[in-house]
Parts: structure tokens; C-alpha cells; sequence
């Protein structure tokens, strides 16, 4: 089905056609017929990448009535950079609809400015949960009268921490509306909030939503773990067009790598937790002007990247979850254009790499690192090509007498070789001895002992000394969410720079994983700590599981005990 075959306005199909929207993606066939003939709930599953926003905000700016300023829809996304993206792709679309306001509302940008937009009258709103739940306490944003609610990427925002978040917002909204959630996947608080907020919801499915998208290619390389770095280098010189985003697994990595490839001569930036507001926007402001070619980032810092023209998604780390890699490789191979997966392997993670392969429903594919010569006749060629793609300038016709002088000295095989070294010489002489970084299997029982020594977790050339899991005496009955984690070990440590792994908020207590080389700092400053008046308790810990935790638990209830026992007999001494 193509959209001029929709049952929209024309302003609506003009701004479409603009943007050369054709055919209709399976989510989009499947959700927007059905939403523009009905007032139902709907719940559309899909990854990302495959035209959701289009597919809800379409009916919606066909219904919402322009006359009145009022808002008369919310929609709620886990990022700022998604939601300024929802909003330039609905205000694409709406371009010839003169009436129509839309307002984004998010975190780190002037709230005054966001206050003056809703007061002038705004009839979609497009906010992060934080931001929104911030103007209906000041009382300038109202949704006691919306009609159309949209959750996007309900499942990231609950990863995110924003499921108290989420309730208190929809408790704010009326119960006649009609309420749209769009996830890529449909963990159990996800389904909470379908069968508490929403009224008998019609499901929308895209076939196989955890398979790789068909236009997507997906290899993977295998190398010793000492050798990923030099892997990655070659994988994008390789590529001389390559526009790509390195996912790795820890700030500090993605820090490291970005500081090595800049280092190196590439055009690259890291994108992390650790980076400004205004720092971040430039980076993605550079990285969509393709002023970066490499963006290094970890996964949550990438959230809300939506760039049609990416190239190559790399896997640096293979991620804990196959759902994570799902969610990576989707970022490119987008708008019916060609993309590419990239998994940088070692050789003990076969059956990670099985794992992947079973949820995509497709084998990856295995390639070889390039080595030098190759690399080096890509470069040339592509360097070749370059030059006879290059449109001449008239004007050089003045200066070609001193510049044929000049050259009068050389025959032409002379003068190729002289100009192609002026641009080549880098790649020759750094890859003028190199190895190859490939592992056979007659080099896998060489390097397995060496590989034994490194991990996925730990930073460049790190020994496998990885993150320390720690304990801490806090929950979700103490309202404890990752976002005020992260603060709480940021304002008892008085430090910014201490990478953060994996969090797991249980009910009572909770679990971090910090880089070891500030294990000793952790323990010292959390000694004497309180949050919300509650006393804080941190202790190293193994591996999460139930009789470890019941045990902790139990630890944690006979320290209590300890510590309220001490109180009470201060007290008594005080007083006599």
C-alpha cells in the first residue's frame, strides 16, 4: 500500500511526499488504517527503526483538532534525543498544517522557554517523563482533557527507571482517551501497564520484531581480545565512506577508544554518561552533519540516535543481552537502505555468538580481518576513483603552464606514483608490516591461555580485572531508582569519573557493579552515609543469585538490628 492511497488531508499527504515517503512499512499498513477509522488502544510491537513514529503521529494529526490550542495529546519517550526527533518528524509531517503546534519538553534545555511554548497554546506534546511530571507540578502542563496517549519505546523507558515515573503521569490523564504503546519488546511491566492503563488494546505485531532486519547484513570477526583494537582499525579503513557507531560496554572504554582512533587520524567522538548536556548536542550535532565519521558509545548514551544513513553498526563488546544487539544493529539499515553489523569476537564466545544467531533466525557471517596489502589496494582504489569522480574547475586552466613547468621532469607512471603517495603514504607505512590478527583453528590452542586474561568488561589491553559487584542496603521500597543510584554514589564519592557497569534495584536491597580500580573509594566513603534518613550499607558481593541474595538480606536485617540495638544503649547511657 502506498500513502497517496491514505485517508488523510492533503496538507498531511504534501508534507509526506516532500520527505518521499512511498510505500507503507509493515508496522505502519498494519496501524495507521486501523487508527484512523477507530478510537480504540492499541498496542504495536516492533524494533526500531521500522517507521513507528509515523505510524501513530499520522492518524493523530489527521484527528487532533486545530481550532482548539489545548493539548490534546501527550506523547512519552525515554530520551531528549528521541523526542526532538519524534518532533521534527511531526512537525515534517505537518508541515502544511498552519495550525497546528507542537512542543517538545525535556530535560536540560530552558524550562522557562517550554512554559512560554505550552502558554501559547500547543495540541501535541512530546516529552521526556522526567520533564513532563516537572510542568504538571508547576501547573503548565495539563492533561486532565488529552485524548490521545502515546508511550514509545515503553520498554526502554522502564530500563531506564521511569516506571513510577510513567504511573504518575498516566494517572494525570483522563480515563476516555485513546492510549498507544510502541515497544520493541513486552517485559512484564510493560504488559502492567497494558492491562491497568489500557482498555481492551488491539495488538499489532510485526513478524519476527526480534528478527535482524532483512536488509541488514550481519558478520562477525574472530581475534584475540588484545587484538580488538587493531581489528576495528582495520574494519574501517576498509571502509573509506564508513559512517558508524562503535557501541562499547563501559565509559571509560568508550572514552579510551574514541582518545585512540582521534589519536590515529580519524574522524571520531565519544558519546557517554560522564559528557554535558550542551557537550553531548554537539557531538550529535557533528556526528549528523557527518562531521564525525565514528561515534564510540555506550548503549545508554546511544539511546534516541535516529540517523537514516548509518553505514556499519560495530560491536565492540558483544552485549549481555541478545535483546541489546537487536536494538544496536537496528540503527542502521534504515529507510530501505543497505547496512552492516559488525561483531568483534574472540574465541570463547561461540556460544554467544550461537545464542545471537538463534534469535535472529539467521547465521552470521564469518570474515576475515583484512590485512595490510588488502587495505592498502582498497584505499588506492577508492582514492582512484575519488580522483576521476572529481568535477574539474575551469579556473585551473590559468595556472597549468607553471604547473606543467613544474612537473615537465616526469613521465606519467612517475607523476601517478608522486601524486598517489601525497595521499597513500600513511596507509603504506603503517601497514608495511603487518600480521595477521585472524584466528585459525591452529592458533586457537595458542592463544586460548592468553585470551584467558582479558574479558568483554575490562578496557583496552586491561588485564581481566574487570568491575566489583557491590551490595547496598537500598531498594524500590526506598524509592531508589538507577538515576538516583548514580547520584548517590557520584555525591558520597565526591567524584564523576567513576565508570558505572551493570545496576539490578531489587525490592529491599539492590546491586552495582563499579570498575574495580575504585573499589577501596567505595568502600571508604559509603561508611557513614544516609539517604532519606535511612542509614546506607555497602559491601562487596558475588554473583547475584537467590541464596546469595537471601543472604545478604539476611545480613543486611541482623546489621539493623546491630546498629538500632547501639542506639538505644548510647541512650541509655546518656541519659544516666
Amino acid at each position: 500500500m502506498k500513502f497517496e492511497e491514505l485517508d488523510i488531508n492533503q496538507n498531511i499527504q504534501k508534507g509526506v511526499a516532500e520527505l518521499g515517503f512511498i510505500n507503507l512499512t509493515e508496522i505502519q499498513l498494519e496501524a495507521i488504517p486501523y487508527l484512523l477509522e477507530s478510537n480504540n488502544d492499541l498496542i504495536g510491537l516492533a524494533q526500531t527503526g521500522t517507521g513507528k513514529t509515523a505510524a501513530f503521529s499520522l492518524p493523530i494529526i489527521e484527528k487532533i483538532d486545530t481550532s482548539n490550542k489545548k493539548t490534546q495529546c501527550i506523547i512519552l519517550c525515554p530520551t531528549r534525543e528521541l523526542c526532538i526527533q519524534i518532533t521534527k518528524d511531526i512537525q515534517a509531517y505537518a508541515k502544511y498544517e498552519r495550525d497546528l503546534r507542537i512542543t517538545p519538553v525535556y530535560g536540560g534545555s530552558n524550562i522557562q522557554t517550554q512554559i512560554k511554548s505550552l502558554n501559547s497554546g500547543s495540541q501535541i506534546v512530546v516529552g521526556t517523563p522526567g520533564r513532563v511530571i516537572d510542568l504538571i507540578k508547576r501547573g503548565k502542563l495539563k492533561l486532565k482533557n488529552i485524548e490521545y496517549l502515546v508511550l514509545d519505546e515503553a520498554d526502554e523507558m522502564l530500563n531506564m527507571g521511569f516506571k513510577d515515573d510513567i504511573d504518575f503521569i498516566l494517572a494525570e490523564t483522563p480515563l476516555e482517551k485513546q492510549s498507544l504503546l510502541f515497544s520493541a519488546t513486552m517485559p512484564k511491566e510493560v504488559l502492567r501497564i497494558s492491562k491497568n492503563y489500557m482498555q481492551k488494546p488491539k495488538h499489532i505485531e510485526v513478524e519476527n520484531r526480534n528478527e535482524g532486519v532483512k536488509n541488514i547484513e550481519h558478520h562477525y570477526y574472530i581475534v584475540s581480545a588484545k587484538d580488538k583494537y587493531k581489528a576495528l582499525r582495520r574494519i574501517c579503513d576498509m571502509k573509506s565512506d564508513i559512517y558508524a557507531i562503535v557501541f562499547c560496554r563501559t565509559r571509560r572504554e568508550t572514552k579510551d577508544i574514541a582518545e585512540k582512533l582521534m589519536k590515529d587520524g580519524y574522524y571520531a567522538d565519544a558519546l557517554h554518561g560522564d559528557l554535558s548536556q550542551s557537550q553531548r548536542d554537539n557531538v550529535m550535532n557533528r556526528f549528523r552533519k557527518k562531521n564525525i565519521q565514528i561515534l564510540i558509545a555506550t548503549d545508554v548514551a546511544a539511546r534516541g540516535i535516529d540517523i537514516n544513513d548509518i553505514t556499519h553498526v560495530i560491536n565492540y563488546n558483544i552485549p549481555d543481552d541478545n535483546e541489546i544487539y537487536i536494538h544496536r544493529s537496528g540503527r542502521t539499515g534504515r529507510a530501505g537502505k543497505k547496512g552492516i553489523s559488525i561483531i568483534i569476537s574472540h574465541s570463547r564466545q561461540k556460544r554467544k555468538l550461537q545464542s545471537i544467531e538463534k534469535l535472529l533466525k539467521k547465521k552470521l557471517t564469518l570474515k576475515q580481518v583484512p590485512s595490510g596489502k588488502d587495505i592498502c589496494e582498497q584505499q588506492l582504489l577508492d582514492l582512484v576513483e575519488k580522483v576521476v569522480n572529481t568535477k574539474i574547475n575551469n579556473q585551473i586552466e590559468d595556472f597549468l603552464p607553471s604547473i606543467q613547468e613544474k612537473l615537465s621532469h616526469l613521465d606519467r607512471d612517475d607523476l601517478l606514483k608522486q601524486f598517489i603517495s601525497v595521499e597513500f603514504n600513511r596507509f603504506l607505512s603503517f601497514y608495511k608490516n603487518a600480521q595477521d590478527i585472524n584466528i585459525s583453528n591452529e592458533k586457537k590452542q595458542k592463544i586460548k591461555k592468553k585470551d584467558r586474561k582479558y574479558d568483554d568488561k575490562s578496557e583496552i589491553g586491561r588485564a581481566e580485572k574487570g568491575y566489583t559487584r557491590f551490595f547496598i542496603n537500598l531498594g524500590r521500597k526506598q524509592d531508589l531508582k538507577p538515576q538516583d543510584l548514580i547520584g548517590l554514589i557520584n555525591d558520597t564519592t565526591q567524584k564523576r569519573n567513576i565508570p558505572i557497569g551493570k545496576i539490578d534495584i531489587m525490592r529491599k536491597f539492590s546491586f552495582f557493579e563499579v570498575d574495580s580500580d575504585f573499589e577501596n573509594i567505595i568502600l571508604n566513603s559509603f561508611k557513614s552515609t544516609y539517604y532519606n534518613g535511612f542509614g546506607v550499607i555497602v559491601e562487596t558481593s558475588k554473583k547475584p543469585d537467590e541464596k546469595d541474595n537471601k543472604l545478604k538480606y539476611r545480613s543486611v536485617k541482623e546489621t539493623s538490628k546491630a546498629r538500632k540495638k547501639k542506639r538505644k544503649t548510647s541512650s541509655y547511657n546518656r541519659k544516666r
